[in-house]
């Protein structure tokens, strides 16, 4: 340590030495005093004044599934979840590769019979599990498609929608099955579908059962025509409200409860979606499927037996919303539109549910299940 600072202190020597020379004075000796070279004693410094204390800093909040933004759907619901497992058909159809999805449900002691369920126009597959559930406990095997257009289902930019062509479609998938006989149950929308599928295919079709059908009126007759693309700017128009209230006010007569929310939910996520407009799309063109292609006209053509439940507050009607003022108030009358078909139709069953709407597979399940179910037992005998 000592030879360390004397190498530091050897050019202020040396320069000491030099200027002793050039003034021509006698050479002073230079006295070096070592312990200035010492490390200086740290200076004594004084305790810090303790910090004040920081103001405690509050837990982040927990998110819960309420604080969740609501889910967005894309078009083929790949993100939303069926009770059940779901598979895919390839078809073929009008130029295009299309999917058909469908649920098939096996029960665990077979009756040999297989049930044909077809939804309406605002539901799915998805909405049939209380009903498949009935059917599995009594041995039926059940299959439930989902429409192209519809569901989990293709919904291709461009598509000539009829029920013709949907029926076929759906008889292709149940000989892709092996599936040559079969009890239909449609509801709403899928009474117009089943109806025609029995009138094309008398051979497949064991009995018929129609729930709460759409078309057993003809709206066109009353209601002012709309365009596909008036009808396509309508439905982009929908917000989940918006779909909320409609079913609110035509289905359940005003009278909303939160385990409705369900049969809405993946309506109000195609919404949300960047993708919605190709479901709105399809949408408008199976609107004008359902409104300018009558069944009813045919009714009497049904050979096999048939059945109808039919819920007696229901007003559901395609086009109400824009009908004039008088047609409003007698569009939908399902009272009397059941009568009429349950006459129409050679030999059918009428089932009346009072105080009931559009779903009693929703708001009388124990009633609408007996009622399928005994016609479907009996058919058997």
């Amino acid at each position: 340590m000592m030879a360390m600072k004397m190498k530091q202190l050897a050019p202020a020597l040396l320069g000491l030495l030099s200027f002793s020379c050039q003034t021509g004075g006698d050479l002073q000796p230079i006295v070096i005093d070592l312990s200035a070279a010492k490390t200086p004693a740290p200076a004594a410094t004084a305790t810090p004044s303790p910090l004040p204390k920081a103001a405690p800093v509050p837990a982040p909040p927990t998110l819960t599934i309420a604080d969740a933004p609501p889910p967005a759907y894309d078009p083929e619901l790949t993100n939303y979840d069926y009770p059940r497992s779901v598979q895919v058909f390839p078809l073929h159809s009008q130029q295009q590769e299309l999917k058909m999805a469908y649920v098939l449900a096996e029960p665990a002691n077979p009756n040999g019979r297989t049930v044909l369920l077809l939804h309406g126009k605002n539901f799915s597959a998805a909405y049939w599990e209380p009903t498949i559930r009935a059917l599995l406990a009594k041995g039926f095997r059940v299959v439930a498609p989902d429409q192209i257009g519809f569901g989990k289902s293709s919904k291709p930019a461009a598509y000539q929608f009829t029920f013709q062509s949907l029926a076929r479609n759906t008889r292709e998938l149940l000989d892709s099955l092996k599936i040559g006989k079969v009890s239909v149950i449609g509801h709403s929308m899928g009474g117009m579908l089943a109806s025609r599928f029995a009138l094309m295919y008398p051979e497949t079709t064991e009995s018929l059962v129609l729930v709460n059908p759409i078309g057993l009126e003809d709206w066109k007759t009353v209601v002012p025509y709309k365009s596909v693309d008036e009808l396509y700017q309508s439905e982009l128009n929908a917000t989940p409200s918006s779909i909320r209230d409609y079913e609110k006010e035509n289905y359940f007569a005003g009278n909303w409860k939160p385990e409705y929310e369900s049969l809405i939910e993946f309506l109000a996520g195609w919404t949300r979606h960047r993708d919605y407009a190709r479901v709105a799309w399809n949408s408008a063109l199976t609107t004008d499927m359902v409104f300018t292609q009558p069944v009813l006209y045919e009714f009497p053509l049904i050979k096999v037996p048939t059945l109808l439940i039919i819920g007696q507050r229901d007003r559901t009607a395609v086009g109400k919303a824009w009908a004039p003022e008088q047609a409003k108030r007698t569009l939908g009358d399902y009272p009397a539109l059941g009568r009429k078909a349950a006459r129409a139709i050679p030999g059918a069953r009428l089932v009346e549910l009072k105080d009931v709407g559009h779903l009693p597979q929703v708001e009388a399940f124990d009633a609408y299940r007996k009622a399928v179910l005994d016609f479907l037992e009996a058919g058997r005998k």
